[in-house]
């Protein structure tokens, strides 16, 4: 059988030593596993021994690096599995690894669920839909998913699609109501918002605006139309071009003909 012949530590890793058998380098293992199998010069070692040992101290290795891992953040059982795998841990090694982790309490999906989705209520906008995919791209089970979504009421979901509805009227003073609420339909969409609660939101949302501001919109619209056909079209069929485009964007007759009549004026002064 092999016989230990020499033990060093490693410079670089004052917790892994080197071991050597009948002379040459055979492995090494971190300062824990050394002391539970007893490693010492002379001793001699089976191949079931070696195969163990080497076992037992992978497990060791990838319980440190998942322990560094997670120092960072939070991280669900998947990350920490796909963590392992890019170190090249094999499989038996990984699942030894996740049961460690699990029993000392350092994974818990349940928990890193709730905490996902503190956070991304706390620091975004997003909505369920968007919350839940980032959830099962993270490796959470369909059923803790839809327990964590559930504890959000559909008002609390309402409320916050309102907020960003809100957000994008702000943003958007030179476009018409029916443009806004276009923009804002495919926000809510684009940011997880399911289509009941976006419905409610659209049919509640109260779009105020002043005269001064109604007259920046249809402007605003009716200059970018105007640039579009003035060349291309004149007479009555300009006329038709730009009260149809203004029209799918949602003003009225009279907002249109207002604009329209005024930008005359303008190429007419200069």
């Amino acid at each position: 059988m092999p016989v230990i012949t020499k033990i060093s530590q490693q410079k670089k890793n004052k917790e892994r030593y080197n071991i050597f058998l009948d002379g040459q380098y055979a492995f090494s293992v971190e300062e824990e596993v050394l002391a539970r199998y007893q490693l010492s010069k002379n001793k001699e070692l089976t191949d079931m021994d070696i195969g163990e040992i080497e076992y037992e101290d992978e497990i060791r290795k990838g319980f440190n690096k998942a322990l560094i891992y997670l120092s960072y953040r939070m991280r669900s059982e998947y990350e920490i599995i796909i963590h392992l795998r890019e170190h090249e841990m094999g499989e038996a090694s990984i699942e030894e690894t996740m049961h460690k982790l699990r029993k000392y309490g350092y994974v818990n999906d349940t928990e890193f669920a709730q905490a996902f989705l503190n956070t991304q209520l706390r620091t975004s906008d997003k909505g369920p839909r968007h919350i839940g995919q980032a959830l099962k791209e993270k490796g959470i089970a369909a059923g803790i998913m839809e327990e964590t979504l559930a504890q959000i009421s559909q008002e609390e979901w309402i409320e916050r699609a309102a907020q960003v509805l809100e957000k994008v009227i702000k943003k958007n003073p030179k476009q018409s109501k029916l443009q806004i609420k276009k923009k804002g339909q495919d926000t809510l969409s684009r940011k997880g918002y399911e289509g009941a609660v976006t419905g409610q939101v659209l049919s509640a949302i109260a779009i105020e605006r002043n005269e001064e501001e109604k007259w920046t919109a249809i402007y605003s619209q009716a200059k970018k139309a105007h640039a579009k056909y003035i060349r291309k079209y004149e007479g009555y069929e300009y006329q038709q071009r730009m009260k149809q485009a203004l029209f799918r964007k949602g003003f009225s007759a009279e907002e249109i003909e207002r604009a329209i009549a005024h930008l005359k004026e303008e190429d007419e002064s200069e």
